[in-house]
């Protein structure tokens, strides 16, 4: 396995909040059904929101581009009924991909009281 590319992305659970709450379609924009299904019966799903979030952040960073590169529903988290997180890769950013080698992703996902994390490694 070689890597391709790696990347990190934090995101301030505070801020991501109000800014759900300032704009509620954000929601829709950002996630797919099936993400929101599964932090629906959280009592506070916006930790999980914000890791989600950080992980699509992760995945352009570890391809080496910005944001807007790809749209948000390209990319999202799965999780296993293991627990484990996997991303699905479609459209725009599994071309990137493609064109990048990169043939499998890793992913990690935290929070805390105040910070969700995303950690990705994209291998050929």
């Amino acid at each position: 396995m070689s890597v391709i590319g790696i990347g990190i992305d934090l995101v301030d659970i505070d801020r991501f909040r109000v800014s759900l709450e300032r704009t509620p379609s954000m929601r829709t924009r950002l996630f797919t059904e099936s993400e929101l299904a599964y932090v629906a019966p959280q009592a506070d799903p916006v930790p999980s929101l914000a890791a989600r979030f950080a992980a699509r952040e992760a995945v352009m960073k570890s391809l080496g581009v910005g944001l807007g590169a790809f749209g948000f529903h390209e990319v999202w988290v799965e999780r296993a009924d293991t627990g484990a997180p996997s991303l699905v890769v479609t459209g725009r950013a599994k071309s990137l991909a493609d064109d990048a080698g990169v043939g499998g992703w890793h992913l990690s996902l935290t929070h805390s009281a105040s910070t969700a994390g995303a950690y990705v490694l994209a291998t050929a």
